[in-house]
């Protein structure tokens, strides 16, 4: 391979390196990415993709019965789409974190748009939910190299997560929710599940709301309050 050849696999290789640390733990910890709360105490039910006109709403009637807070990273092109649900969603005093203005991987985005995309999601989330996010968290989970850098140099936390429920996959049921998000919880778990279908299989959102239930009752049964993440920092 010529010189050339092995300094733009290099370069895309160094571009890529963090984009595995959702699913590698200890990526995760050598980039400094928190998989889980910094306190010692507390358990994080957070929810990507929205918000959703159904899904939503859903969620928080059970977040609501339950007393629990929960962190909420909406997508802004849904929330341009549901402005009203979006500020439902802080007017109940749950968090609200950043996941982009359009849903696409980082390893997709030059640092130009990505910075873009950055800026524009945070006026909206700012204007529509009297709120300006300090968490990011990625689509998909996958950070690139330059982007995690322009993610902290705006200022954010980046948030990965610890326990996921797989919940958007076309496979997934209820009770595989429950095994995945709400099994052998333990103090300090951040939970991953989705208030929307917009990005995932259709209806996925019916099957979390339906293990959502479950998945409290699990973390109440730890003796673990159920927090957002930023009340844990």
């Amino acid at each position: 391979m010529r010189p050339a050849g092995k300094l733009i696999l290099a370069g895309a290789a160094c571009w890529c390196a963090p984009a595995p640390a959702a699913v590698v733990p200890p990526l995760a910890r050598l980039l400094k990415v928190p998989t889980r709360l910094a306190a010692p105490r507390g358990i994080a039910l957070t929810f990507d993709d929205g918000p959703h006109p159904q899904g939503t709403p859903a969620v928080l009637e059970i977040l609501e019965r339950a007393g629990a807070r929960a962190t909420f990273f909406l997508v802004t092109e849904q929330v341009e789409r549901w402005p009203d649900v979006a500020a439902e969603i802080a007017a109940a005093g749950h968090e609200i974190g950043c996941h982009g203005h359009r849903h696409l991987s980082q390893l997709r985005r030059t640092p130009a748009s990505l910075a873009d995309d950055l800026r524009y999601s945070t006026d909206v989330l700012a204007d529509v939910t009297g709120r300006t996010p300090r968490l990011y968290r990625p689509p998909y989970g996958i950070f690139s190299a330059g982007g995690l850098a322009i993610v902290r140099r705006r200022g954010f936390l980046p948030m990965l997560w610890s326990r996921w429920g797989r919940d958007w996959s076309a496979r997934a049921t209820s009770t595989s929710i429950i095994r995945a998000a709400g099994t052998s919880l333990r103090p300090s778990d951040v939970v991953l599940l989705h208030d929307s279908d917009a990005y995932s299989s259709p209806a996925s959102w019916r099957r979390t709301v339906s293990a959502l239930p479950a998945i409290v009752a699990a973390a109440v049964d730890t003796g673990e309050p159920l927090v957002s993440v930023s009340q844990s920092t």
